[in-house]
């Protein structure tokens, strides 16, 4: 079952999630006299991960899932986030019990700025980030004094730059890693401009709009317009085992050892799921195998 979150309002946020639970069981009568009949047999025992989640592909990924996870006796309550602060309030406030959504350097960020109290059950999938023209077909074609859009996500402003100088639109300094900010670019032949306040819910929209020479968008929202990063985009990052942007099943402190989560996780890796991943999204996401 899918459930929305909203964006987060200034005025805050109230979840209301539907309480899960099995049905008391029903005795039969057994003559007029009201007796049953016999002891009533025992209820299968079932738990329900109530685990919030971006629509695409992760919440697609999840409802390909829960039939096996039904099988195990597990119940998956997906509840839609659209926007990357919502998943964790929610988890942070025991309104779900993981989320979907996240990778390792965001995370590490979000504990740092809120003290969250979350560990990682597993990786499951790498989304490549692309950088995507809706007027060139190749980064070449940038002009000198392009301009380059990427989101407003600190923990992801180096994994654009690195992007850019993988094809040499830009070049980092010597042994920079994924925290590299504009401050560590040292050469810009193109001296392209960047923009990097837009929200990465808003860059299809730069995109459609032809806001810039390049944009460079989150292959979940790529999706969502018809994006591919294998074919469309002018710069495709590795989808390698070495990426360190998988994509996280998140769970507080503690619960990662929960039986429920483990076998998530565990059908999350299988064989079936890395399949329909394969076959569903060519490319634009890269099952991770554990």
């Amino acid at each position: 079952m899918k459930k929305f979150l909203g964006t987060l309002g200034t005025a805050g946020l109230v979840l209301a999630l539907a309480a899960c639970g099995t049905s008391d069981y029903e005795e039969s009568d057994n003559g007029d006299n009201g007796s049953t009949g016999g002891d009533a047999p025992a209820e299968e025992e079932t738990s329900t991960i109530t685990i919030s989640a971006s629509n695409t592909p992760h919440a697609e990924i999840l409802e390909e899932a829960a039939s096996a996870l039904e099988d195990e006796g597990i119940e998956l309550d997906i509840v839609i986030a659209q926007d990357y602060v919502i998943p964790n309030v929610a988890l942070d406030g025991e309104e779900v019990d993981a989320n979907f959504f996240q990778h390792q350097p965001y995370l590490d960020q979000q504990v740092e700025d809120f003290g969250y109290e979350f560990a990682v059950a597993g990786a499951i999938h790498i989304e490549p980030y692309a950088l995507y023209s809706s007027e060139y077909d190749s980064a070449d074609e940038i002009p000198d004094g392009g301009t380059i859009i990427f989101s407003n996500n600190v923990a992801e402003e180096g994994r654009a730059l690195h992007l850019l100088a993988q094809e040499g639109l830009i070049t980092l300094a010597d042994g920079v890693g994924y925290e590299a900010t504009l401050d560590d670019i040292e050469e810009n032949p193109k001296n392209l401009e960047f923009v990097n306040n837009v929200e990465p819910a808003l860059l299809p929209q730069a995109y459609e709009n032809n806001e810039a020479d390049g944009i460079i968008i989150n292959a979940n929202y790529a999706l969502e317009i018809d994006l591919n990063p294998t074919n469309d985009g002018l710069i495709t990052e590795s989808g390698d085992s070495d990426n360190p942007f998988a994509n996280l099943i998140v769970v507080r402190a503690g619960d990662e050892d929960r039986e429920d989560i483990q076998k998530l996780v565990e059908v999350l890796h299988s064989e079936e799921i890395t399949s329909f991943i394969n076959e569903n999204y060519e490319g634009a996401v890269v099952p991770v195998t554990e």
